[in-house]
């Protein structure tokens, strides 16, 4: 066996446990409601951290174990179960259509609040998704302040504005709401 194969086949085993720990991570503590912005990005690229763990777990057990027969023991099922797994995991995600931040406007008289709108599609409805940040940088946290689905035109997000330090507007076709 090759010297470097024992230390790669480590650092992929470590490489593919830190990217389900960051995963984890995003998704207990990148939540809409006063979790970290950083981590809600993160959890925007949970599907493609999925891939890379799976290919060096694979790549893991074919370079760090000796023996033909135990490595394809090991080494499929991880295949057989992980990539139809990962695949219907990316098909769904694919039909989500993501969010996309559409609007920012900073609170008037406070540094640290934006008003961020972001917008996606439901197939073929718009969505709009409003939430307040507070803070900057790593330390950055979001609330959600609410969500409209343009699948009936009384529900579209017209406009979204500071009224106030900590007061703001959505108006909507039909009415308009103020928290």
């Amino acid at each position: 066996m090759a010297p470097y194969r024992r230390p790669l086949a480590i650092a992929l085993s470590a490489v593919a446990a830190v990217l389900v720990a960051v995963a984890l991570v995003a998704v207990r503590w990148g939540g809409s409601q006063g979790g970290l912005v950083v981590l809600h990005q993160v959890r925007g690229h949970v599907v493609a951290m999925g891939w890379v763990t799976l290919v060096a777990l694979i790549a893991a057990v074919v370079l760090g174990v000796r023996r033909p027969y135990t490595r394809v023991t090991l080494a499929l099922p991880v295949a057989l179960l992980g990539v139809p797994l990962m695949t219907i995991v990316t098909l769904l995600s694919l039909l989500d259509g993501g969010q996309e931040q559409s609007q920012s406007l900073p609170a008037p008289g406070r540094d640290d609040r934006r008003l961020v709108v972001e917008t996606g599609s439901a197939m073929i409805d718009p969505l709009w998704f409003v939430y307040v940040h507070q803070g900057s940088g790593l330390q950055e946290r979001r609330w959600a302040v609410g969500y409209f689905n343009g699948d009936s035109v009384n529900n579209e997000l017209r406009e979204a504005v500071w009224t106030g330090p900590d007061r703001i507007r959505l108006t909507t076709p039909a009415a308009w709401c103020t928290r």
